[in-house]
């Protein structure tokens, strides 16, 4: 048996099982995580000693109670804005170099509760501000099917430790796409639920209103699995909806029937590469083979959605990154006075990125803007989340690409930010409505992962992950960059 090989699930019910160990599981994935993570450099920080003492603990657990933890186990990495007791966590900034914090984020005390495993935290764009992890204050990340491109950000860490084979599940927050972007790049699930649904408790807020947590996995069945443990009622978090949790591996388990799929022409026209535009229209002509139906339906506002965004996220953004001022926690930069305490510690913990987004907020929210840029960005906030609506009264779910383009190379966007921004196009619809979406591999080109993003009414995702299933089991099969160097290893 390889422990690599095996899904989440799949490596849950063995520890459940006793056939095999916690220790056992997380053994074989440090050993894989010495070899691969020079390369990939996924993580922000490891600790495999906490990881080690976690694993024991489960091995040492009735085995009556083991069974019951859906997640026994499982290796699972944490995106490094969420934070977590006795690890750093720093956002990918230098602002909060070496800050612990004091608490555990809800969602990494509920996979823990499940039996999880934490090894780490991911690599990540500056306060998630970015879609290549090239904006990390620390390091880039590299794509593990390709280490001269990017893995897609901001969650780009997160997704390249599951492709790598070094985490089983991770952790990845969205606010414009941040899961969905680097899952497709990387060849992975990647699943933003319903804003609500998973408590944002201990995430570090980039933009309030579009932000939410979600899993990213290898397959559909281990991101149901792992979205099971994470949904649901926080009382912590204001924002979080009291919409009961159905059991999503069970909900997958049987194919959609007849299910109606919106194809959006707005989503593949101009501006996508054809390779991409080809790979997904295949796997929608395979789905309709297998019985769905192709609805042509139309999205008009799409064409506004990034200019809404990058007015919206950014105003919010000014707002929560007021906190970081040198005095509080974080880092402090050396000055005789207050204000100049505060200009030194800003303009020398933030990153580039960080500062333009703030730059950004803090003009389309001030007097004389607000109503021309803020303002009427809310404005087409409510058209798109129109759109969507009149689009759930006639199909189930909206199909689109999740991206218009391939893995780009390292630095090749990075001094071209609006390049960079368009590389969320087709996904920052779904956090302006608020929607569940998912990114499922679709096929490849060229080696390169192209993934398929499915749009779900709010509270959806038991269906949504239904419909993704069918797309997983209609795409080419895929082997892991992992297998494939162990397969070279073999033959040599």
């Amino acid at each position: 048996m390889e422990i690599l090989d095996l899904g989440a699930r799949a490596l849950a019910e063995a520890v459940q099982s006793g056939a095999l160990s916690a220790t056992a599981v997380l053994e074989a994935y440090w050993a894989h995580i010495q070899a691969t993570e020079p390369q990939v450099r996924a993580f922000l920080h490891l600790d495999v000693e906490r990881a080690r003492a976690r694993a024991l603990a489960i091995d040492q657990a009735p085995s009556h109670l083991r069974r019951t933890w859906p997640l026994a186990g499982v290796p699972v990495a944490v995106k490094d804005n969420i934070v977590t007791e006795g690890m750093p966590t720093t956002a990918g900034s230098r602002i909060l170099e070496g800050w612990r914090s004091p608490y555990t984020a809800t969602v990494v005390a509920r996979l823990e509760a499940a039996g999880a495993v934490v090894l780490g935290k991911t690599n990540l764009d500056e306060f998630a501000m970015g879609s290549s992890t090239e904006y990390s204050a620390y390091h880039p990340t590299v794509n593990p099917w390709d280490p001269k491109r990017v893995p897609g950000g901001s969650s780009g860490g997160s997704a390249a430790a599951v492709a790598a084979g070094m985490a089983a599940v991770a952790l990845g927050s969205d606010t414009g796409g941040s899961i969905r972007q680097p899952a497709a790049y990387c060849g992975v699930v990647g699943l933003k639920p319903t804003y609500g649904r998973v408590s944002r408790y201990g995430l570090i807020a980039f933009a309030s209103s579009l932000d939410q947590i979600g899993p990213i996995a290898r397959s559909v069945e281990d991101a149901a699995l792992a979205l099971g443990v994470l949904a649901g009622l926080d009382p912590k978090d204001a924002t979080s909806v009291p919409e009961p949790v159905p059991d999503y591996v069970a909900a997958i388990d049987e194919l959609p029937s007849a299910v109606r799929i919106g194809v959006p022409e707005e989503y593949f026209g101009e501006g996508i590469d054809p390779a991409v535009r080809e790979v997904v229209s295949a796997a929608l002509r395979r789905m309709e083979a297998q019985g769905a139906t192709l609805v042509p339906i139309p999205m008009p506002h799409t064409a506004y959605a990034i200019a809404a965004y990058y007015l919206i996220a950014p105003a919010e953004a000014s707002s929560n990154l007021a906190r970081y001022d040198g005095i509080r926690f974080g880092f402090r930069a050396g000055a005789p006075d207050l204000v100049r305490l505060y200009e030194e510690t800003r303009a020398r913990g933030f990153g580039v990125e960080v500062k333009r987004r703030i730059l950004l907020g803090t003009h389309v929210l001030s007097a004389g803007y607000y109503d021309a840029y803020y303002l009427q960005a809310q404005r087409v906030r409510t058209l798109i989340r129109g759109d969507f609506e009149r689009a759930f009264q006639v199909v189930d779910v909206v199909a689109t690409p999740t991206t218009p383009d391939l893995p780009f190379p390292l630095g090749s966007r990075s001094e071209d930010p609006l390049r960079m921004y368009l590389s969320d196009v087709f996904t920052v619809t779904a956090n302006l409505a608020g929607l569940p979406a998912v990114s499922v591999p679709a096929g490849f080109v060229d080696g390169l992962p192209v993934g398929l993003q499915l749009i779900g009414p709010a509270f959806s995702e038991a269906e949504l992950l239904r419909t993704a299933r069918l797309v997983e089991r209609v795409a080419p099969r895929m082997r892991w960059p992992w297998q494939q160097g162990r397969e070279g290893a073999e033959a040599r």
